[in-house]
């Protein structure tokens, strides 16, 4: 029998290593950043994109019924990119540098948390909330077309039948013009556009936010990449027209390129609006080349924020 006093002390329980990338702290960080954007109050938006739709739903456009539809649409999705953007970008842009002024970002990096997984983690928490934004616009568009396309069918019902000289045909094909530019299924794949794009907004102004001097700083480059990369493919045609192919013209044009997102690629989402059909591979090849824009800019902002001392 081995005496107690004479027994060799057990080993120290081994700490085990910490994983490389862990999803719980992730998520744990995605969760505080919508809370943060919450208190920002970065709602209020919404009130103003509600009262906008409902003004433009209500003003009469000297048109068909089927081509004042299509208007409002247009307006409405068009209003729902344009706030989708600036939120990803001012909403991102301030998230990094008001983690620093706080020493929030020195409290969570001072504790088993990779640079990787706080950056990751901030960009779920800015999509989180932007998935919400975009659902919340769309149900007020939604509500806004279904009644205009109700009040439409039923003007154009009574004012059809009371004539007595047009044909159930005539009168089926005018009703399905107007259901044709009505709330469609397929008018949520125009949403999903605008998601995909203000998440590479977003991926970008994270980017820059790594490296920028202030919040106002990154907005504004955010804002002017953004409007180069709507223009960059149409500035590139033009001087590779007239330069003649030139080779260090083709160069430039490639590292722009891969530098700055063509934004217009996601501008498919238009026709959808007008009433196009739908084109699954075209949306499945969209979705493939923003997760390759997301990869990117988050490696290269890894790059620039593993080498910041905090």
């Amino acid at each position: 029998m081995t005496d107690p006093d004479t027994a060799s002390p057990s080993p120290p329980p081994r700490h085990l290593a910490h994983p490389v990338f862990s999803a719980s702290r992730v998520a744990t960080i995605a969760a505080g950043t919508v809370t943060q954007l919450i208190r920002m109050k970065t709602f209020y938006f919404l009130l103003a994109f509600a009262l906008l739709v409902v003004a433009v739903g209500n003003f009469n456009i000297p048109a068909t019924p089927a081509k004042e539809l299509s208007m409002i649409k247009k307006v409405a999705f068009g209003t729902m990119d344009l706030f989708a953007w600036l939120f990803a970008i001012v909403s991102t842009a301030l998230l990094i540098p008001r983690d620093e002024e706080d020493r929030t970002l020195y409290t969570i990096l001072s504790k088993p948390v990779r640079r990787i997984e706080y950056l990751v983690g901030k960009l779920c928490g800015v999509l989180v909330i932007l998935a919400i934004s975009l659902l919340a616009m769309f149900a007020i568009c939604a509500v806004m077309i279904s009644m205009r396309e109700s009040a439409f069918i039923s003007a154009e019902l009574s004012s059809m039948l009371s004539q007595e000289r047009y044909s159930e045909d005539e009168i089926r094909q005018q009703i399905g013009l107007i259901q044709a530019q009505g709330m469609r299924p397929e008018l949520a794949v125009a949403v999903l556009a605008s998601f995909l794009k203000a998440a590479v907004v977003a991926v970008v102004t994270i980017f820059l936010s790594t490296f920028a001097s202030s919040s106002l700083f990154t907005i504004i480059v955010s804002i002017l990449i953004f409007l180069i990369g709507h223009a960059h493919s149409m500035a590139t045609n033009f001087w590779l027209a007239e330069t003649e192919n030139n080779i260090l013209v083709r160069m430039g044009a490639k590292v722009i390129r891969i530098l700055i997102p063509d934004y217009q690629l996601f501008a498919f989402s238009e026709g959808i609006v007008l009433g196009e059909p739908v084109v699954w591979g075209l949306v499945v090849q969209m979705a493939l080349i923003t997760a390759g824009y997301l990869l990117v800019f988050l490696l290269l902002s890894l790059l620039v924020f593993v080498d910041k001392e905090f």
